[in-house]
């Protein structure tokens, strides 16, 4: 009990070490350029107080269960008895398709931790509200939940085959690139933030206590060089998603106008039918 006491306290003095310069800056600015108090000091000092020891607990929860459950789950889905291979597994003889549950475990990882990131319900609900309805809350929450699904699964792939990210990230950024002078100029900012969003409290964490265990437990795979970067995948393929689920409703709507158009001129030409 004393150690948990311990490690808890330390952590949240190293967190205090961190947020002190942001709350310097933020106090410094308000009183020296504003020159303005700042309303309701108490509680905004309160908030930081709280902010400090959430943020301690939660980087003791990620040391403690987070980054061991991420290592344990991929020792286990890459195991040679679980993979029923029937050979030993080297460096030399890593065959990608005996791997599907990795990929299915990284597909199902990335979709659910998604749709629980508080950052992206926050950025949904408010697309939602100032574009009066026009971007659904669900429809942004599911197309980015399936880009980070879609982009984890593809990192796993990389990190079991060792090919190198470059490639993967040079050709995504090819694609969002083209989609940009194609997709509705409305959604081309909230898909760019999308890919921003995902990379917060929830996602990242799991994602990458995945690629790091999954590196370390791939024979000759290297936790450094191939361990990390499925961030950036979970933070490109949102970008792809979100601007095709636009331009798949763009095009619908505009298929739906021409029979729409071609019934009223019906009705004019005809108006006792």
């Amino acid at each position: 009990m004393m150690t948990l006491l311990s490690e808890i306290g330390s952590i949240i003095l190293a967190t205090l070490r961190d947020v002190v310069p942001i709350a310097a800056i933020i106090f410094g600015f308000q009183f020296f350029v504003i020159r303005r108090s700042i309303p309701n000091l108490g509680r905004v000092l309160a908030g930081f107080g709280y902010v400090i020891v959430g943020l301690g607990l939660f980087l003791l929860g990620l040391e403690k269960a987070l980054f061991p459950i991420g290592k344990l789950m991929a020792s286990q889905l890459t195991d040679p008895e679980f993979l029923r291979s029937g050979v030993d597994v080297v460096a030399t003889s890593v065959r990608w398709q005996d791997y599907y549950w990795v990929y299915l475990f990284a597909f199902a990882i990335g979709a659910s931790t998604t749709i629980a990131e508080p950052s992206l319900i926050a950025v949904a609900m408010k697309a939602n509200e100032v574009s009066a309805g026009a971007i659904s809350v669900w429809g942004l929450r599911i197309a980015v939940a399936l880009g980070v699904a879609i982009g984890i699964t593809l990192g796993t792939f990389r990190i079991v085959t060792g090919a190198p990210i470059h490639y993967f990230i040079i050709s995504g950024y090819v694609v969002v690139v083209i989609q940009t002078f194609f997709a509705p100029k409305m959604i081309v900012p909230l898909a760019y933030d999308s890919g921003g969003v995902t990379t917060s409290t929830v996602t990242v964490p799991l994602v990458a206590a995945l690629g790091l265990g999954l590196a370390e437990t791939v024979p000759g795979r290297s936790p450094l060089l191939d361990g990390f970067g499925l961030i950036a995948f979970a933070s490109l393929f949102p970008i792809i998603t979100v601007m095709g689920y636009a331009q798949i409703a763009h095009y619908r709507a505009q298929r739906q106008q021409p029979s729409n158009k071609s019934g009223s001129e019906t009705r004019l030409s005809n108006p006792a039918g």
